[in-house]
């Protein structure tokens, strides 16, 4: 018996969802990088930084799709596959988005008008934790209620998360190239 209550190719889904915001991200970045990459020293060095950080983001995935099964685990014994694979990816989406949005916040920092607020607040990581946290929770909530609830908020999210495991397979064949080019640059 699964524990997971998943079966093989949902588990493959599973963790291609878990793969997919990390892969976006870091394809941005590494394209972002590029340029001054190799400017400052040349195209290999950039292409070999882009390498290793999607075998990070490989990494990453992998560590994502351990914790996503963990929580799989506190869900409803009476759901489904469909609603526990919806709710799941849905989870990972909300936590992959607030990092996202930390990272932007320390690459770019805030809009002004935030920043003076939180500036004269007296309390800034009070603010930014709360809304942080205010909105993960929030987000969360709303994903679980839907799933548990609507069959066409289910049924939508799992034309997209097949739309998206299609994505992500290329992806985990950048993840390969990735894994051919460090061991090429490693070896000369």
């Amino acid at each position: 018996m699964n524990i997971f209550k998943l079966s093989k190719p949902n588990l493959w889904t599973l963790f291609l969802m878990a793969a997919f915001p990390t892969h976006v991200w870091t394809i941005l970045l590494a394209f972002q990088d590029f340029s001054w990459m190799a400017a400052r020293n040349n195209s290999w060095d950039a292409i070999g930084l882009g390498a290793y950080g999607l075998l990070a983001a490989f990494t990453e995935s992998s560590f994502v799709f351990v914790i996503a099964l963990l929580l799989g685990l506190l869900l409803p014994h009476s759901w489904d596959e469909k609603k526990r694979l919806t709710a799941l990816t849905g989870l990972i989406f909300i936590v992959a988005s607030a990092e996202i949005f930390n990272q932007l916040y320390f690459l770019n920092g805030l809009p002004a008008g935030a920043f003076e607020f939180l500036l004269h607040s007296g309390h800034p990581l009070r603010y930014l934790y709360g809304a942080a946290l205010g909105a993960s929770i929030g987000a969360s909530t709303l994903t679980l209620y839907f799933t548990a609830t609507s069959e066409k908020f289910t049924n939508a999210a799992l034309n997209i998360i097949e739309r998206l495991s299609l994505l992500t397979t290329l992806y985990l064949l950048l993840d390969i190239a990735a894994l051919v080019i460090v061991i090429v640059r490693n070896l000369a």
